[in-house]
C-alpha cells in the first residue's frame, strides 16, 4: 500500500508546525521516498533524535505503510 508524499508531509507539518519539508518519490511508487526536514525544534539534537521526531510523526507508519524513508534533518541557518 502506498502513503502519498502529501501525507507524509502534512504529519510532520502536524508535528513540527514551523518546518520545512521537501518530499521526493525515490522509485515513483509511492514507497520510497527522501525526505528534507528542517526545523528550528531540532536546535541542540543529536540527528538519531532529530530523525525520531520526524519517525514519531508518521505515527508509526515506518515499515508498514511507509516501507522507506531516506531522511535527511537540519536546523535552519
Amino acid at each position: 500500500m502506498a502513503m502519498p508524499a502529501s501525507e507524509i508531509e502534512a504529519m510532520i507539518r502536524a508535528a513540527l508546525p514551523d518546518a520545512t519539508v521537501e518530499i521526493t518519490d525515490l522509485a515513483g511508487d509511492g514507497d520510497h521516498y527522501a525526505a528534507r526536514v528542517t526545523s528550528a525544534a531540532f536546535a541542540g539534537k543529536p540527528r538519531v533524535a532529530q530523525h525520531k521526531m520526524v519517525y514519531e510523526a508518521l505515527g508509526g507508519r515506518m515499515g508498514g505503510v511507509l516501507h522507506a524513508l531516506q531522511l535527511t534533518t537540519a536546523v535552519p541557518n
